[in-house]
């Protein structure tokens, strides 16, 4: 049996192992390591600390699935709706700017995380740890050397690197040496928007009545997004408080990037204050930075992966090498693991 990793338990490492688990049950040991305290990279649902009943989607919000991409990801979209995971996105958006004829709207009722937990429970048996933070990874004989933050060194047949393209870049060991120079520059080229996200946190008894789930915000420099989050997920409930989201535009998140949270969380209510002077005070607050939050440019053709090494097996995904969006996770996932069978 093969040992495979899996670095990153995002939507693409959490389909990768799924489909390990489904299509090749008897060949591969599956690891997955998450340098975060649990699943969803990116598709990041968060807790109030007060009340674990009250969550709100600080990454992804909703997912747009063009007809193009309904067609071809029939069976994933069938399949999250079946299991209630996808609910179809009905509430009032201000704003909204449609790109495409056609495209559908999804919410996850139990939050975007709900999604990347349901490939790791359908990826049954594979071994899924958090604080793993991988620094170095060594060619060992046949198989690979993993070095992680405050750890012993573990040995592997396979790696699936699915982190940002920067932190693929800062790995050391034997990563940069195995990189050809072209794959090196198209590594490079790949670009992220940086933001900011709020979640506010409210008390059951909290109202907030306005007549839109979710607003696109133009005429601020700061704030570019709110959604009321359970609203948004049609979730209201007399017995948990309501949450709200706040995003951040690209260029507040570019200028503020390398500031600590705590000294831009209150610019960022200061902000808010001004766009939605209604809004209660909150129970609490919690502010994410995303300092990749979406690719603004993939590596070169989309390729959905890159081979650094074919024997022993070391193999780059996620969206930097495809497009930041749900479908573009599915890609990256279904072209890794075509890698990987072929291999195994």
């Amino acid at each position: 049996m093969s040992r495979v990793l899996i670095v990153g338990a995002g939507l693409t490492g959490s389909l990768c192992a799924c489909l390990l688990r489904r299509e090749l049950p008897k060949k591969v040991n599956i690891v997955v390591w998450d340098k975060s305290r649990g699943a969803g990279g990116r598709m990041s649902t968060s807790r109030s600390p007060n009340d674990p009943s009250c969550t709100v989607d600080l990454g992804a919000q909703y997912i747009s699935a063009t007809p193009y991409y309904a067609r071809i990801h029939s069976s994933f979209y069938e399949e999250l709706l079946a299991q209630d995971i996808l609910k179809h996105f009905v509430a009032p958006v201000e704003g909204m700017m449609s790109k495409e004829e056609g495209i559908v709207n999804y919410v996850t009722p139990n939050g975007v995380s709900s999604i990347v937990k349901h490939y790791l429970k359908e990826s049954a048996g594979a071994e899924v740890l958090y604080d793993r933070h991988v620094t170095h990874i060594h060619r060992k004989d046949a198989g690979w050397e993993v070095c992680r933050k405050g750890g012993a060194p573990e040995r592997f047949d396979i790696v699936v690197l699915t982190m940002p393209v920067p932190q693929i870049l800062q790995l050391q060991g034997d990563v940069g040496s195995l990189m050809g120079e072209n794959q090196r520059r198209m590594l490079e080229a790949v670009s992220y928007s940086s933001r900011y996200a709020l979640g506010l946190f409210y008390k059951a008894d909290t109202r907030i009545d306005v007549p839109w789930a979710a607003k696109y915000v133009s005429n601020n420099p700061c704030i570019r997004f709110i959604a009321i989050d359970d609203k948004k997920r049609n979730l209201a409930s007399r017995n948990c408080g309501p949450s709200v989201v706040v995003h951040t535009s690209v260029p507040f998140g570019i200028q503020h990037l390398e500031e600590e949270k705590d000294a831009v969380q209150p610019i960022i209510v200061e902000e808010l204050e001004k766009v939605f002077p209604e809004l209660p005070q909150p129970d609490s607050i919690k502010c994410q930075k995303w300092r990749y939050s979406q690719v603004t440019r993939s590596v070169a053709d989309c390729p959905g992966q890159m081979t650094l090494h074919s024997q022993p097996l070391l193999v780059c995904g996620g969206d930097g090498f495809t497009h930041s969006n749900f479908d573009g996770c599915i890609e990256s996932a279904l072209k890794v693991f075509e890698v990987l069978k072929s291999s195994l």
